[in-house]
């Protein structure tokens, strides 16, 4: 089978895998919608009962949306990260983004006390702003990647570990709102907060892609790359606020969501068998996409109203592979 082909399959199946879902999301949760009845919805048809339009319309649609979006936000911003640091352990908040959000959440809810959602989306994106500005500081100062990698995981821990004094002095009350946060949802994005969320994530996508034959250059080292008239400076920097609006944006209206931007890429990597940038970058906001959509409806229990916490499910998934990424490094295999 040719190269293409083999390409084009892969992007057809993760695509018609996603629609197969995403239909599920609309018809099966705690209420279950006739499926014939979910088209008429669509389609603008009446005789459907005002209260599964409102279901369809105002909760599993943006759950959807967002699901996708933020997915596939993800897993592009874990892809430019590895490549970056040339650690196949990377993530999208490798660099403290994901503490820089506790931080404005936890300062917001537990000093401020109760926010609303774009309140709490506000404080979040202010946290994440924050960390990326000392974080380009930093990459000014700092010439080697491994040193910069270091520093930032520094810089999380720090983050993170004034967020659980501010959470030690907190109330009870005040905590339980932190809480809820942390443990990533996408089901509390509305239509208004994706106007802002889809256009980041496009901007984000978009300059990654631009950066794709960098990126490729950057496998084989930053002197192979530099030879190859890459300005490494400059590209360590562009991967520094393309991530950070990547993922200090999903971060801002989802909460933290682990694991998808670890995981994503090594997935396409196996199943495409290439290193090519060009081919990555799409198959991972696709595979993202349709991953967080099916973590989301699994999290969803189907037929309960229960609800399970998304970085539980999303874990479930990401857990084992980063587990095989560190066995097969150890028997000295390629993971990059």
């Amino acid at each position: 089978m040719k190269r293409s082909s083999f390409v084009s399959i892969f992007f057809l199946s993760v695509f018609f895998t996603g629609c197969i879902v995403a239909i599920l999301s609309l018809s099966l949760g705690s209420v279950s919608i006739p499926l014939r009845d979910v088209i008429r919805v669509l389609l603008g048809d009446g005789g459907v009962e005002n209260g599964w339009k409102i279901i369809l319309f105002e909760l599993r649609l943006p759950r959807i949306c967002t699901s996708l979006v933020a997915g596939g936000a993800l897993s592009v911003a874990g892809l430019g990260m590895q490549t970056l640091f040339q650690n196949p352990l990377a993530g999208p908040f490798v660099l403290g983004i994901n503490a820089g959000a506790s931080l404005g959440v936890a300062l917001a809810t537990l000093l401020a006390g109760s926010l609303a959602s774009l309140g709490l989306a506000t404080s979040s994106w202010l946290g994440s702003t924050v960390v990326l500005i000392v974080m380009m500081g930093v990459a000014g100062k700092v010439k080697n990647n491994t040193t910069l990698l270091i520093l930032g995981l520094m810089i999380g821990y720090g983050v993170s570990a004034f967020v659980n004094v501010l959470i030690h002095f907190s109330s009870p009350e005040r905590i339980q709102q932190f809480i809820v946060w942390s443990f990533g949802s996408f089901s509390s994005v509305s239509w208004r907060q994706l106007l802002f969320l889809v256009p980041a994530a496009c901007v984000g996508f978009c300059a990654m892609l631009f950066f794709a034959k960098q990126l490729n250059a950057l496998l084989l080292g930053e002197a192979y790359a530099s030879t190859m008239g890459v300005s490494v400076y400059r590209v360590r920097l562009a991967l520094i606020v393309i991530t950070s609006l990547l993922a200090g944006s999903v971060t801002a209206f989802c909460g933290p969501v682990a694991f998808l931007g670890v995981a994503v890429p090594h997935l396409c990597r196996q199943a495409l068998k290439t290193g090519d940038h060009r081919i990555l970058i799409p198959a991972c906001a696709l595979s993202g996409g349709v991953l967080a959509l099916t973590a989301d409806f699994v999290a969803h229990m189907p037929g309960s109203a229960m609800v399970l916490p998304l970085n539980a499910v999303t874990s479930l998934v990401g857990a084992p592979v980063v587990i095989w990424i560190v066995l097969r490094s150890r028997r000295g295999g390629n993971v990059s």
